[in-house]
C-alpha cells in the first residue's frame, strides 16, 4: 500500500527572493482586489536604491577613517571591514529565513529600514561628536592613543545595525514587489513583472554608480560629518517612503521556510540512523506527497533517505497522511532538495576565491591614495571611485555577451545556452587570475617608483604615477564576475528543484561573504608570519616599505590552486541538466521539433530572470 501526505501538505516554501506567482495564490488574489498594483511599486524601488547609495558609499572610504581617526593598523582595519562585509553579505539569507517563517517581507523590510538608519545615525555621531573616538594625531605617530572600548562598541553597533538593516531589505524587496502584481485574473502578469525586474536591476546599478562616485566625492571633499550624514538623510528618505506606503501593500503572511525543511532532514537522517533501508525502489516505504512524481529517493548519499523512511504507518502518520513528526519523518522531495544542495556545494566553494579577490576592496583604496588621480588640473578621481570600473566593466560585457555573442554561439554551437554552465564560471576564475596577478604587477611597479623617488618613509606621500594604472585590474575583475557570477547562478538554478530557486540565487552572494571573512583572516596571518624577526610585514601601515605585490601574488598562486580544483570538481559532478537535456540531433530533426523549440524557449526566459537576479547578487557582493 503506498503511504502518501495529504494534498493539502504544501511543499516547503521559498525564501523571501523567490517570485514564485502560485504561492499563497488564494491569500495574495483576496488582498489583491483592492491593494498592490503599480502605484506600490515606486515606493519599493526607492526604499532599496536610497538605502544602496546609503550603505555602499560608505565602504569604499571606510578603511582611510579607520586609520586617522581610529588610529587601526592596516591589517586591522582590512579585517574589521572584511568581517563587516561578509556579515553584511549572509545577513539577506538570515533575513529571508525570518521572513518566510515568521515575519513576512512588509515588516522585515521596515524593521531593516529602522536598524540600517540607527546605524547610519550612529555613524554619524562618530564624526560630530569628538567623544566617540581617539583623540587627533598625525597618521602613524607613536604618540597616538588606542581607542577605548565603549568608542569601538558605538563604531560597532553602527556596523552591525547596519548590516542587520541590509539582511531585513536586500533579502525581500524584489519578491514584496513582486507581490505587488500579483492579482487575480491579471492577463499582464508576466509583462508587468519583467517592467518591474529591469526598473528595480536598473535603479540599483544607478545606485552602486552613484555611491561609488557622488558619496565618496563628497566625503573626500567635506569631511566626514558631510559624508556620514548624507547617507544618513537618505536612509531615512528610503525608511519613510516605504513606511508611508504602508495601507496601501499587499502583505502576504509568513509560512515555512527551505531552512527549516533542511533541519528536519539533518535530524530526522540522525533519529533513524539505526533502522535499515527497504529493498531498492520498493514503494510505500517512503513518505512522500501525494501528486509528486518521486515516490522513491535516489542511492546518492543513501544515509540521508532514512529521514523519509516510514517505520511505523500508525506512529509515523496522521490520518490524513501526513506526517506526525516532521521532525523524525520527512517526505521524499525534502531529502532530494537537500540532496540536491550538498551536490552542488564543492563547486560552489570554487566561488569563494573570487569573492576573496572581490573583497580588496582597501588594499586598492592605499594604492590609488598614493598615486596621481587628477583628470585635469582642478580635478582628480576620488580614490574610492575606482571601483565603479569593476562595475561599469561588468554591465558593459552582459550586454554584450547577451546582445551579441550568445546569439552567435547558440548558431555555432547548436546548444541554446552558448557557453555551458561550467565554461563560463571556469573563464571567470581565469579572470580573476589575470586581475590578481595583474594587481601585482602594478603595484610592484607603484612601489618601485615611490622608493626611487625617496617616499619609502612617507606613506602618505604621492607617487608620479598615474591612477588609471589601476583601472585594468578592476576591469578584469569586473569581466570575472561577469562570467562567473551568473554561470554560477545559472548553474544552481539548473540543477537545484524549483522550489529552491531563492536559496540557488542566494549562494554567489554566501560566497562573497565567505570570501570577506577569510579575507580578514588571511591578512591577519600573513601579517604575523611576514613580520617575524624584525622584517617589514608585507601588509605593513607604511605601504611603500611593504610588499602588497607579494600578497596579490600570493592570492594569485591560491586562485591557480582553486582553478584545478575547479577542475576537478567539475569533472566528479558530471553532466550539467543542461547537458543532460540536450537532445540528440536525429532526435531534434525526427520527433521532437516542437519540444527541443520550447526548451530554448524556456531557456531564453529563464536566462534573462537569471541575469537580473545575478546582477543583484553582483551589487550585494559591492
Amino acid at each position: 500500500m503506498e503511504v502518501s501526505s495529504s494534498s493539502n501538505s504544501p511543499s516547503t516554501s521559498t525564501s523571501s527572493t523567490s517570485t514564485d506567482p502560485n504561492r499563497n495564490t488564494h491569500e495574495l488574489q483576496q488582498m489583491s482586489k483592492q491593494k498592490g498594483g503599480l502605484i506600490t511599486l515606486p515606493f519599493i524601488i526607492a526604499n532599496e536604491a536610497f538605502e544602496k547609495v546609503a550603505s555602499y558609499g560608505l565602504l569604499p572610504n571606510m578603511i582611510l577613517y579607520l586609520m586617522k581617526d581610529y588610529h587601526m593598523t592596516i591589517p586591522t582595519g582590512t579585517s574589521v571591514l572584511s568581517i563587516w562585509s561578509g556579515v553584511t553579505n549572509f545577513t539577506p539569507i538570515i533575513g529571508a529565513f525570518f521572513s518566510d517563517s515568521y515575519l513576512g517581507r512588509f515588516w522585515t523590510i521596515t524593521f531593516g529600514s529602522i536598524a540600517s538608519l540607527l546605524g547610519m545615525t550612529l555613524l554619524w555621531f562618530t564624526a560630530v561628536f569628538p567623544q566617540a573616538k581617539p583623540p587627533h594625531c598625525e597618521l602613524f605617530s607613536k604618540d597616538c592613543k588606542s581607542s577605548t572600548a565603549a568608542q569601538l562598541s558605538l563604531l560597532f553597533s553602527s556596523f552591525i545595525l547596519m548590516s542587520i538593516g541590509a539582511g531585513g531589505i536586500r533579502a525581500c524587496s524584489i519578491s514584496f514587489g513582486a507581490d505587488q502584481l500579483h492579482k487575480k485574473n491579471n492577463q499582464s502578469y508576466d509583462r508587468l513583472l519583467q517592467n518591474f525586474f529591469n526598473w528595480y536591476y536598473a535603479s540599483a546599478g544607478i545606485s552602486v554608480v552613484l555611491a561609488l562616485t557622488v558619496i565618496v566625492y563628497i566625503q573626500d571633499r567635506f569631511g566626514w560629518k558631510v559624508g556620514f550624514g548624507v547617507p544618513a538623510i537618505l536612509m531615512f528618505i528610503s525608511a519613510a517612503s516605504f513606511i508611508f506606503a504602508s495601507s496601501y501593500y499587499i502583505k502576504v503572511n509568513a509560512n515555512k521556510s527551505l531552512f527549516s525543511g533542511f533541519a528536519h532532514v539533518i535530524a530526522a537522517s540522525v533519529k533513524n540512523k539505526h533502522f535499515v533501508l527497504p529493498p531498492k525502489d520498493e514503494e510505500g516505504c517512503y513518505h512522500h506527497y501525494k501528486d509528486s512524481i518521486l515516490t522513491v529517493p535516489t542511492p546518492k548519499l543513501r544515509f540521508l533517505n532514512k529521514a523519509c523512511m516510514i517505520t511505523d504507518h500508525d506512529k509515523d502518520l496522521n490520518p490524513n497522511g501526513s506526517a506526525s513528526n516532521p521532525w523524525r519523518l520527512c517526505t521524499v522531495d525534502q531529502v532530494e532538495e537537500f540532496k540536491s544542495l550538498l551536490k552542488v556545494m564543492p563547486i560552489w566553494s570554487t566561488g569563494i576565491m573570487l569573492g576573496v579577490a572581490l573583497s580588496q576592496s582597501t588594499l586598492p583604496i592605499l594604492q590609488a591614495n598614493s598615486m596621481d588621480r587628477h583628470i585635469t588640473s582642478k580635478f582628480q578621481i576620488p580614490a574610492g571611485s575606482f571601483g565603479t570600473f569593476v562595475v561599469i566593466s561588468l554591465a558593459i560585457w552582459v550586454g554584450i555577451y547577451d546582445r551579441l555573442l550568445l546569439p552567435l554561439l547558440i548558431k555555432v554551437t547548436g546548444r541554446p545556452y552558448g557557453l555551458s554552465f561550467k565554461e563560463r564560471m571556469g573563464i571567470g576564475l581565469v579572470f580573476s587570475i589575470l586581475s590578481l596577478a595583474t594587481s601585482a604587477i602594478v603595484e610592484g611597479i607603484r612601489r618601485k617608483t615611490a622608493i626611487r623617488e625617496g617616499l619609502s618613509g612617507n606613506p602618505q606621500g604621492i607617487v608620479h604615477m598615474s591612477a588609471m594604472w589601476l583601472i585594468p585590474q578592476n576591469c578584469l575583475l569586473g569581466l570575472a564576475e561577469a562570467f562567473n557570477a551568473i554561470g554560477q547562478t545559472e548553474f544552481y538554478y539548473s540543477e537545484c528543484p524549483k522550489s529552491m530557486g531563492s536559496i540557488a540565487t542566494s549562494l554567489n552572494g554566501l560566497c562573497s561573504a565567505v570570501g570577506s571573512l577569510i579575507v580578514g583572516l588571511l591578512i591577519n596571518i600573513v601579517d604575523d608570519i611576514t613580520k617575524k624577526g624584525g622584517k617589514n610585514s608585507w601588509v605593513s601601515n607604511n605601504i611603500n616599505n611593504g610588499h602588497y605585490d607579494y600578497y596579490y601574488w600570493l592570492l594569485t598562486i591560491l586562485s591557480i590552486i582553486n582553478l584545478v580544483y575547479f577542475l576537478v570538481c567539475c569533472w566528479a559532478y558530471g553532466p550539467t541538466a543542461e547537458e543532460r537535456l540536450l537532445p540528440s540531433k536525429e532526435v531534434e530533426e525526427e520527433e521532437n521539433q516542437e519540444e527541443v523549440k520550447e526548451l530554448k524557449e524556456k531557456e531564453e526566459e529563464r536566462q534573462e530572470l537569471i541575469k537580473s537576479q545575478t546582477l543583484q547578487n553582483m551589487m550585494s557582493s559591492g
